[in-house]
């Protein structure tokens, strides 16, 4: 089979010589024929390897554009050394694999798997052994109060609405996050108030009887009278004792029961507070005057 090139000249006459083959078998004469190609400065490949890098050619950019497809269904990145796949989540393969051995690791604890074993051999036995294992860990299960039992005293000294001071008296020094937590439970207190969310001229639902369907009537609402928070002040801080300034404008005292029910809880889970007292310019143990930190005096804004 002969293979032309594109560039090749016309075909010369063949040579009139021809051969037999020397084999032994009797097959008819063979003529062979030599053909000069000529080339046009080009590399001498033919056309049957032209083809076939052709189809190599667009076999691999097709391989190429698969697997940039495939990767672009993925959003996580190839981070690390050993190339780990990392998804959506942030974890990568290996450490998906990992985590579900720690997970089976911690599921198959053997002092539970033991309780659970003898629960239908000897109930009495895995009951002990429960008790003993709460008791080992209650720590880690159970949060004990840090608030006080006795309940807080709540007392009213010449109270004024519109100009008073509202005093605490813990029965330890308050820590910073308890603080934190009073002056929360002020600022949110003042922002009900003054939005007139404790308004009990407007209580509706409270008022209406339960055996009925809840109705609401918003010209009712609407043309209530309000009841505005109009201003507050800072926390201030000396030792065990605090103090507030309040000017709750109108007599209001849905206000100072939420502010009651609030602290009666916080003294009763996370600190104690000894006495709640509404009114009142002097407080025992306080000291006027004081503005330093070095002295025990501390500003809390609310």
């Amino acid at each position: 089979m002969s293979i032309l090139h594109p560039c090749a000249p016309l075909l010369h006459p063949p040579h009139q010589q021809s051969t037999f083959s020397r084999q032994s078998n009797n097959f008819p004469p063979c003529r062979t024929f030599a053909i000069r190609i000529q080339t046009c400065n080009q590399p001498k490949t033919s056309l049957f390897t032209a083809r076939e890098s052709r189809s190599q050619n667009t076999r691999t950019q097709n391989l190429k554009t698969q697997i940039e497809e495939h990767n672009d269904d993925y959003d996580g990145d190839f981070e690390g050394e050993e190339g780990d796949y990392e998804g959506e989540d942030g974890f990568s393969s290996e450490t998906r694999f990992r985590g579900r051995e720690e997970e089976k690791d911690y599921d198959r604890d053997p002092e539970f798997a033991e309780i659970l074993g003898s629960c239908l051999d000897d109930p009495a036995k895995a009951r002990t052994k429960m008790e003993e294992r709460l008791r080992k860990k209650r720590n880690k299960i159970l949060h004990t109060k840090t608030g006080s039992a006795t309940p807080m005293k709540v007392t009213f000294n010449k109270f004024d609405f519109s100009n008073s001071y509202i005093w605490f008296e813990f029965y330890n020094v308050p820590l910073p996050k308890d603080v934190s937590l009073i002056c929360d439970t002020i600022r949110a207190w003042h922002i009900l108030g003054r939005l007139g969310g404790c308004n009990s001229l407007n209580m509706q639902l409270s008022q209406s009887p339960m055996d009925k369907r809840p109705s609401y009537d918003a010209v009712q609402g609407a043309n209530a009278t309000p009841a505005t928070f109009y201003n507050i002040g800072d926390l201030e801080l000396q030792e065990n004792l605090a103090r507030i300034w309040v000017d709750i404008g109108t007599s209001e005292p849905l206000l100072l029961d939420i502010l009651i029910n609030a602290l009666t809880q916080i003294s009763s889970d996370y600190v104690g507070i000894k006495q709640l007292v509404f009114g009142g310019s002097e407080f025992e143990n306080w000291r006027e005057g004081l503005t330093s930190e070095d002295e025990g005096y501390n500003l809390h804004k609310i």
